[in-house]
């Protein structure tokens, strides 16, 4: 899988905010992440369509998991309020859960 070099410090606070890395799952085409939420690890997901749609509409050569990391502060943010508003986990985000 390809990186951007740039995105290193992207990973960083995404790795911080979350316990376990993020990854691309090929076979349903979403990036799995989990988000730390008091003190229990809450699976998510979000579909490589919505992230390219939403943050990156105009792109090519977009990459899901490098687009994700970009935004993780704001799909974990996501996730927080679907699970406070008593969302089944694991949380599966979708367009109208990243307008706020």
């Amino acid at each position: 899988m390809d990186h951007d070099p740039d995105i290193d410090q992207g990973e960083a606070r995404a790795r911080t905010a979350m316990t376990s890395p993020p990854f691309f799952d090929e076979a349903s085409g979403t990036v799995r992440f989990w988000v730390t939420i008091d003190g229990t690890e809450v699976g998510a997901m979000i579909g490589k369509e919505t992230l390219h749609y939403h943050y990156r509409p105009a792109a090519m050569d977009d990459l899901p998991l490098d687009t994700f990391v970009h935004h993780a502060e704001e799909l974990d943010a996501a996730v927080r309020r679907r699970v406070i508003a008593g969302a089944y986990v694991p949380v599966m985000l979708r367009e109208f859960d990243l307008a706020v």
